[in-house]
């Protein structure tokens, strides 16, 4: 399998996506795959240019203001995407900047906690990341971050109509990725993800089986009582994983 196919359908994607317009309280929106596209590529070239199928795709649903808005990975907790992953491309900076939401790349000090909860599960269970990706892959559905001033603003609270456009290109990424990879599981990480993948592969060449786990986010409380422990359950629970020994 090789990234290039990756690497043309995020082009694709970001041009599809750069100049929409979107309304209040949208007073900003980042685009990662722009000013961060060295090291989302440098992501694809790295772990997405496999020989076999994969047979995980963890699926999110669009970048967190200190991960993948800062370094073009998703979830990209900045330290576990530089030191495990291996990546250093560098981040330029994005044409109509935030003031209360600058970027900073490598050098953000603030902590994506759902993408250090993602990430250092897979870290615990597999060490290195040739064993993770060797049968996983981590996407993110949408990759704009919309911001109304510092508040981060999800998809799922934009107008439908405004958020048509998106759907329809994001939808057309998802099926490129999945018929790409050949995964048998497409996992959305939350409901929303789940929902997304659920709708925009009913029409893909590739069907796979689509599972949810919980979102480790820091605002869910069930997240907050152990993240790990009950997403790794859930995993054993619907047969994507094994029960370690």
């Amino acid at each position: 399998m090789s990234a290039k196919a990756l690497i043309a359908a995020a082009e694709t994607l970001s041009a599809q996506l750069d100049g929409l317009n979107f309304s209040a309280p949208v007073t900003h929106v980042y685009n990662p795959l722009d000013y961060a596209g060295a090291a989302h590529t440098q992501y694809l070239t790295q772990w997405g240019n496999q020989p076999q199928s994969r047979r995980v795709i963890f699926l999110g649903m669009n970048p967190g203001p200190f991960g993948m808005v800062q370094v073009g990975v998703p979830f990209g907790e900045v330290s576990i995407v530089h030191e495990w992953l291996r990546i250093d491309a560098p981040i330029q900076q994005p044409l109509h900047m935030n003031p209360k939401r600058p970027i900073e790349g490598w050098a953000c000090t603030r902590s994506e906690v759902s993408g250090r909860r993602l990430w250092g599960l897979f870290r615990d269970r597999f060490v290195i990341p040739e064993a993770f990706f060797a049968e996983h892959f981590v996407a993110n559905y949408c990759p704009l971050a919309f911001f109304d001033n510092a508040r981060n603003v999800t998809p799922d609270k934009l107008p439908a109509a405004e958020m048509a456009p998106v759907i329809d290109a994001c939808d057309a990424h998802l099926r490129t990725l999945v018929e790409t990879m050949q995964p048998d599981w497409v996992v959305g990480v939350g409901a929303y993800a789940e929902a997304q993948a659920v709708r925009a592969l009913a029409s893909s060449s590739h069907q796979p089986r689509i599972g949810r786990v919980l979102h480790p986010s820091p605002a869910s409380p069930a997240a907050n009582r152990g993240w790990a422990e009950a997403a790794t359950r859930q995993m054993i629970e619907q047969g994507i994983w094994r029960a370690q020994v």
